[in-house]
């Protein structure tokens, strides 16, 4: 089942205590596609400038992704700058171009009118919703945002969140979205906000799953935890997020049934695929991966919290 995913393709200039790249390739809708792409077909909508050339493409080419939805604009592709030195967890941003991504408005090829899976990536709220409103028709519906769409956009995050089944956020974002620093309690006041589920990333400390409570059973959201596998090292954790949503989305949308089980399980791929994306800088390890790595790496996880 083909997922669309609507967001950024960018270059990166990347700092970290293990060096410096720049002008890697990177953005959301990058890194999303490339870890969906080992489980299902992925179709991509988003915008690049001038300086995005077959070298670039040649990156989705190989993973066989759908770039028709890809817009080439006159200008510069969108550019971020940012370090991690002082902290793996949090990058500081020096530099954030938008160039051609500022006036980018999503236009929908009709060859992914019939996609089962939409995600929306962390874009403005005012775009996400346009996406999700001319695709009625898909199965299910995720999506990402962040603090600066929390605090300054509020009212039409909130529109969005209304069209959502499920959200992908960290827990620094919950909790600023429900005005709650008690995590069990922002999940259950998010999911009021709209999504059914919601994913709440830990960076190094793995994911929890929230799912909202049946109409008898007020207060009591099941949920499940996701742990992170130890790595030796981090090089850049930039893609960790959209590599973890696209190993998780992709698993569902690769799967006849979307069951509790299949949920629990792309939980576990989603770690997968961003504990790989942060093992090199910008996508470059996501390039070079097999798909028996990933199941392997699945099998490591599924080793770390075996109790028997």
């Amino acid at each position: 089942m083909a997922i669309t995913v609507v967001g950024s393709v960018a270059y990166d200039s990347i700092e970290t205590p293990a060096g410096r790249r720049d002008r890697c390739l990177g953005g959301a809708a990058t890194y999303f596609s490339l870890a969906a792409s080992f489980f299902t077909d992925v179709r991509v909508i988003a915008v690049v400038g001038e300086d995005f050339g077959p070298r670039q493409q040649s990156v989705f080419d190989k993973r066989k992704i759908d770039t028709r939805g890809i817009e080439r604009a006159a200008g510069k592709s969108f550019f971020w700058e940012g370090s991690y030195l002082e902290n793996l967890n949090e990058a500081k941003t020096h530099k954030t171009d938008l160039n051609v991504f500022a006036s980018f408005e999503p236009k929908i090829p009709d060859a992914y009118r019939d996609s089962e899976f939409l995600f929306l990536a962390n874009i403005d709220p005012v775009l996400q919703r346009r996406v999700r409103e001319a695709m009625p028709g898909v199965k299910l519906v995720a999506g990402d945002t962040m603090n600066y769409w929390i605090k300054d956009h509020r009212p039409a995050l909130l529109e969005v969140l209304k069209g959502l089944d499920i959200l992908l956020i960290n827990d620094t974002e919950a909790r600023m979205l429900a005005a709650n620093n008690n995590l069990v309690q922002a999940a259950r006041a998010v999911m009021a906000m709209g999504p059914s589920s919601l994913i709440v990333k830990h960076g190094e400390y793995g994911a929890t799953l929230f799912h909202k409570a049946p109409a008898n059973a007020e207060g009591t959201e099941r949920t499940f935890r996701a742990p992170a596998l130890p790595l030796e090292e981090v090089v850049d954790p930039t893609g960790a997020g959209d590599s973890f949503a696209g190993g998780f989305f992709g698993y569902l949308a690769s799967q006849p049934e979307v069951t509790p089980a299949a949920y629990r399980n792309a939980m576990f791929y989603g770690s997968v695929m961003g504990s790989f994306a942060v093992e090199r800088f910008g996508t470059e390890r996501l390039q070079m991966l097999s798909r028996d790595e990933i199941d392997a790496r699945f099998g490591a996880f599924r080793e770390l919290t075996h109790l028997d």
